[in-house]
């Protein structure tokens, strides 16, 4: 220490019997907490950092019409779970160390996973119990018998719904918000969907209907009416919520992500990494699908994202202050299937034992400055988050040193802020003391509500210390944690089990407008084919030869599932087939629905099955102006 000023001299915390009588004198004097800096979170949303990750339960009549997104015109009739265990969807969920279930008790097709009275579309109509179940309910009790939290999803967008786009719509959404809100206990999260507006069946209109979602569903009417029966519920999504979108549905937070956002309509640019400083705390939820898909299809069984895969969700979700909302779909018989199952046991058993154990307990903490007693650098080891190390209130800069016991190798740090008093941090730096030498592990932006540092390999350090470089006020830092991580056990991939799916193996590229399109076939999501954006005077396309003539009565695209700014997948299709490669058939043309952004396998059926050997598709825009096409897969299916 340079400067042994009296103020110094008490920070360091000296060693009773070696300090000056006014130490002990200092320690008898209440320091005022420092006072809170930039937007506050609330009280749920304080609650609902803490909740780190939980499941996202797709499962709806969609799960038995292969679609993502129904058109509204679906028979209740097809909703017929063959052996609905909701038990086993929460255990599953649970085994992947998830803290709660949110429901999706209506999708965009309206269809209702509870008996309302307010419309016919709903499960008692199903054959599902004779018209007597409860989807809802029943996740619900089990989601309790588990001791996780339960959540609800309902899309405000309704393609069944006569009335929707006029204001009678209105009153019904308020009427099943009240519903949802009353029925099913606590809930700690309401989920408002983004997608809003465009073609439906409508009641039997079959019409587009467009609107301006902010007039129209009067947004903080609708939040302060969750929070009249839901006080502790987190709202997702529109201005004014608890909660923001990402902005992508790959589970990938911006590095760094600020929990704080403009006061002014959400931009996604802004929502993947918010804005520093900005006056609304709005963090962000990341969003992302164990499967291409969010609703199940037989057609992903062999493309479940691995444990390893799902660990590095969590560090660009959870490790970036975010929460993770991991989609679990159900099957056709109402079950998490078993492989998605054993990759969830494998990388919650590997969450479980990395974090199980602090290398950090034991170690001595002292810092260049603090605050005061109350707020001296051992608090960071107390494993309480409401206490917290912090410094006067000119010191900005500090650092704060952990004297490790020997003998502890470690690869993955975690930090955390006191959020009641804002984010504070603006950079700061980790570095250890290796051999006698000080190394700078990382450098970033942003604590947060957690941050997570993994190493390339662990490191037997003697000391490691938080060097806060920018921050516009004294720092709050309630936890350093050191651990040792555990690698998730290898599951080995399932082969798809769907017969309807004809498989890509012998199939070969006739012609494409630009090179690499033999990785359209591969099977893998992580290999692209790309090209210069197209237009309608130049389309991209592919001309494929199935190797013998089938019955073919669809085709799938899977888009590149890389949050990449400058790529995306096309906006729509014409598809032709042929027999010989000669005399081609239209066999269908169309838009791509909300590939942009949800970035799913899209399953086109075409108006009958044809006998074909080839398939030509040509895409004549991208989804988003960009400079490039990207898709991943491009497959075919019988039924």
């Amino acid at each position: 220490m340079n400067d042994l000023s009296r103020r110094t001299l008490v920070a360091a915390g000296l060693a009773a019997g070696t300090a000056p009588a006014f130490a002990a004198k200092a320690r008898l004097t209440s320091v005022a907490a420092p006072k809170p800096w930039g937007a506050l979170p609330s009280a749920r949303q304080l609650a609902w950092h803490r909740r780190e990750r939980y499941a996202f339960v797709h499962f709806s009549i969609n799960t038995f019409t292969d679609r993502e997104w129904g058109y509204g015109d679906e028979s209740p009739t097809l909703f017929n779970p063959t052996d609905f265990r909701p038990d086993q969807i929460v255990a599953a969920a649970k085994a992947g160390g998830m803290t709660g279930i949110i429901l999706t008790a209506k999708h965009h097709d309206g269809f209702c996973l509870w008996p309302t009275m307010l419309t016919e579309h709903c499960i008692r109509n199903s054959p599902y119990k004779n018209g007597r179940g409860d989807i809802v309910r029943e996740m619900e009790q089990a989601t309790r018998r588990a001791g996780l939290s339960f959540g609800l999803y309902l899309s405000p967008w309704d393609r069944n719904h006569a009335d929707y786009g006029r204001p009678a719509y209105i009153d019904y959404y308020r009427k099943q918000v009240v519903e949802l809100c009353t029925r099913y206990g606590e809930l700690f999260e309401f989920w408002f969907d983004g997608a809003n507006g465009g073609d439906g069946y409508y009641g039997g209109a079959r019409e587009t209907r467009k609107i301006d979602a902010p007039k129209y569903y009067n947004w903080p009417s609708i939040i302060a009416l969750v929070h009249q029966h839901q006080p502790m519920a987190c709202t997702f999504d529109p201005l004014g919520a608890d909660i923001r979108w990402v902005g992508n549905e790959d589970g990938v937070a911006g590095d760094p992500c600020w929990p704080t956002m403009p006061d002014h309509p959400y931009v996604q640019e802004e929502g993947n990494s918010g804005v520093r400083g900005a006056p609304l705390w709005w963090p962000a939820e990341t969003d992302v699908s164990i499967r291409p898909g969010w609703f199940y299809h037989a057609d992903e069984d062999a493309k479940v994202k691995s444990p390893a895969r799902l660990v590095r969700l969590l560090d660009e979700s959870v490790g970036r202050g975010t929460n993770l909302n991991l989609n679990l779909p159900p099957d056709r018989r109402g079950q998490i299937p078993a492989h998605d199952v054993a990759v969830l046991k494998s990388f919650g058993d590997a969450m479980r034992a990395t974090f199980a154990t602090d290398l950090a307990q034991g170690a001595v903490a002292q810092a260049s400055a603090i605050r005061g007693p109350a707020f001296g650098a051992a608090k960071v080891l107390d494993g309480n988050r409401d206490t917290y190390w912090s410094t006067p209130d000119g010191v900005t800069t500090p650092t704060l040193t952990l004297d490790l016991p020997p003998g502890r190798a470690f690869d993955l740090i975690r930090l955390r802020e006191h959020l009641p008093l804002g984010v504070r941090v603006t950079r700061f730096a980790v570095e250890a003391d290796v051999d006698g030498t000080w190394r700078r592990l990382a450098t970033h932006a942003c604590i947060g509500a957690q941050r997570l540092i993994r190493l390339p390999s662990p490191i037997a350090a003697r000391r490691v210390r938080l060097v806060i470089l920018e921050a516009p006020v004294c720092p709050a830092i309630s936890e350093i944690a050191l651990f040792r991580s555990v690698a998730p056990a290898d599951v080995a991939p399932p082969q798809s089990n769907d017969p309807t799916t004809l498989s890509t193996r012998g199939w070969k590229v006739v012609a494409a407008t630009a090179p690499g399109a033999e990785a359209l076939l591969d099977g893998d999501g992580s290999t692209v084919w790309t090209q210069p954006a197209p237009t309608t005077r130049a389309p991209a396309g592919v001309t494929l030869d199935i190797g013998g003539v089938q019955t073919i009565a669809g085709f799938s695209l899977t888009p590149w599932r890389h949050p990449d700014p400058d790529s995306a997948p096309p906006r729509g299709y014409r598809v032709e087939t042929s027999l010989d490669g000669t005399s081609w058939a239209t066999a269908g043309d169309g838009e791509f629905p909300n590939i942009a952004y949800a970035l799913s396998t899209q399953r086109i059926a075409f108006a009958a099955p044809v006998r074909a050997r080839y398939l030509r598709l040509a895409f004549p825009a991208a989804a988003k102006p960009v400079g490039q096409l990207a898709i991943a897969d491009i497959g075919a299916f019988t039924r």
